[in-house]
């Protein structure tokens, strides 16, 4: 088992930032690719970024490029989503997610996590 909390969401004006991080425990943290999701009201889960187990594969949605940036820290159990530019349709409940060791690589969907953090609440203002 792992488990996974969320920390750092907020209320930021369009075009501010904020860091997401995403702590784990439970299992060898560098063992697990790991994703940040996002779920809107009304609207499917979806990927936002991606990273490979060590963090030498990074994967991000189109509509985040050059925004946004994915880090892990494996000495701290810990993932790390920046956020820059932040716009209004950037407003959802993020959420990390460890996939279960597998093959090296990236998991973009969320049917290939295993373990969800809570989530934490993002709201962008205009």
């Amino acid at each position: 088992q792992v488990q996974l909390v969320e920390s750092g969401g907020g209320l930021v004006q369009a075009g501010g930032s904020l860091r997401l991080s995403c702590a784990a425990s439970g299992r060898t943290f560098s063992n697990y690719a790991m994703g940040w999701f996002r779920q809107a009201p009304g609207k499917e889960r979806e990927v936002v970024a991606a990273s490979s187990r060590n963090g030498g594969m990074t994967y991000y949605a189109d509509f985040v490029k050059g925004r946004f940036a994915i880090s892990r820290d494996n000495a701290k159990n810990t993932v790390y989503l920046q956020m820059n530019s932040l716009k209004p349709e950037d407003t959802a409940v993020y959420y990390c997610a460890a996939a279960s060791p597998g093959p090296y690589g990236l998991r973009k969907v969320p049917s290939e996590y295993d373990y969800w953090g809570q989530g934490t609440q993002v709201t962008v203002s205009s």
